[in-house]
């Protein structure tokens, strides 16, 4: 847990539940299998790591084993005032099946009683996620009362009365006095709900439960990006859902032929490449493709990294060095000599490892949505601040939405 993050699209991290198991292509090269949780298995101050990982032939992988933090890191987002986007377990996945519904009645406890903050929550099981927060067909009534009867957490413990959390605000003898708070929205307006999809057989199992779950901000990750996918078609098996448009086409026997229906879409998607040892490159057509959904139904759109592959194209001036690329057709080529950078790489990835190769600017991304006039690290519609913004030498970006690499230069 992190007060401060280099997630570019959250402000803090926040983990009152580590351990995962692996579920799908995307899980493979996890950071925080490889990375994070071995590191903080050994760390004593982290006692609910422990046993969380292994080590095998591949690095360490996840043994499956969930660990539940103790109430001083539960109630972690209570004692921080200023308010943050906050990645939820960004070292496990809430919605995991070996999590019992009490202990996410807690985090779902903590996260309503702190409205100042807004709080990600991200996962790659979505129909568990679906199934808690649609169990009470009651405009979320029941799983208030869920919350509000979670077991004490720490020096804030809550309670129920009818409709209503009761918070201890100050629990001295002198001051035994109830705050009333009045009752939660629903959906809770301060958490975002959002599910992983690597692939297009993932955005098809996915986005669907996500759109049927009640949620202020719906959002989709999809990094790594280890194929194409058309958010506009999504298949069902018996209906396409336009999840950017927010329709339903429904595929059945008649009377259902050719009917449409509206549904909820889709608030944001992230992409980004995979990262570390072994990453699997990302064809910009593929992220190109997503960018023009996003442009054309004006969602919005973050382009959070190239990872380990970047694409060949702006980047001959800067690269003096031998590598392989993928050609766009996707092709691997492999040759110990430095590349024509005039001719065989001229449309290629191209391999950036070491990344200190290259400019180390942070990426800078156009809003899909909000026109190219305006730069966007996630919903925000203010104008770009930043000093390479407001160069000469990078003022054209301003013209053409798109894509730009880690020098401020643009790449698609």
């Amino acid at each position: 847990m992190a007060d401060g993050s280099h997630i570019e699209w959250t402000e803090a991290t926040w983990n009152p539940i580590a351990g995962c198991s692996v579920v799908s292509p995307g899980c493979t090269n996890c950071y925080a299998m490889r990375r994070v949780a071995p590191r903080l298995a050994a760390n004593p101050a982290t006692p609910h790591y422990a046993g969380t990982v292994k080590p095998s032939k591949a690095g360490y992988v996840w043994t499956g084993k969930i660990g539940i933090a103790s109430d001083e890191v539960f109630t972690k987002p209570l004692r921080w005032k200023r308010p943050r986007m906050i990645f939820v377990n960004s070292t496990s996945d809430l919605f995991h099946e070996d999590i019992p519904d009490d202990v996410i009645d807690r985090v779902f406890a903590v996260m309503a009683l702190c409205p100042q903050h807004t709080f990600q929550v991200l996962t790659k099981r979505s129909k568990r996620m679906r199934e808690y927060l649609t169990a009470f067909d009651d405009h979320g009534q029941g799983k208030r009362f869920a919350w509000a009867n979670a077991v004490p957490l720490g020096e804030w413990p809550v309670s129920k009365h009818h409709a209503l959390a009761f918070i201890h605000r100050d629990s001295t003898p002198e001051h035994r006095a109830l705050y009333c708070a009045p009752e939660p929205a629903w959906p809770l307006p301060n958490v975002w709900l959002g599910v992983s999809a690597e692939d297009q057989a993932r955005a098809d199992e996915r986005v669907p439960d996500l759109l049927a779950t009640p949620a202020s901000i719906r959002f989709v990750s999809a990094e790594p990006l280890l194929g194409p996918i058309d958010f506009e078609t999504l298949c069902t098996g018996w209906e396409f859902i336009d999840a950017l448009k927010g329709m339903r086409y429904h595929d059945a026997p008649e009377p259902y032929v050719g009917a449409t229906e509206t549904c909820a879409k889709l608030d944001w998607i992230i992409v980004g490449g995979e990262s570390g040892p072994g990453a699997r490159p990302m064809r910009p057509d593929w992220t190109r493709s997503i960018r023009d959904q996003c442009a054309g139904a004006g969602v919005p759109f973050f382009f959070k990294q190239w990872g380990e592959w970047l694409d060949a194209d702006q980047l001959f001036d800067q690269i003096e060095r031998s590598g392989s690329f993928i050609a766009r057709n996707g092709e691997r080529w492999r040759q110990n000599r430095p590349l024509n950078f005039e001719g065989a790489a001229s449309s290629a990835i191209f391999s950036a490892i070491p990344s200190n190769t290259i400019a180390t600017a942070r990426p800078f991304i156009v809003s899909a949505s909000i026109g190219p006039d305006v730069c966007s690290t996630a919903l925000s519609t203010t104008p770009c601040r930043s000093a390479r913004c407001r160069s000469d030498e990078d003022a054209d970006h301003l013209a053409t939405m798109g894509f730009f690499d880690r020098g401020g230069r643009k790449t698609l």
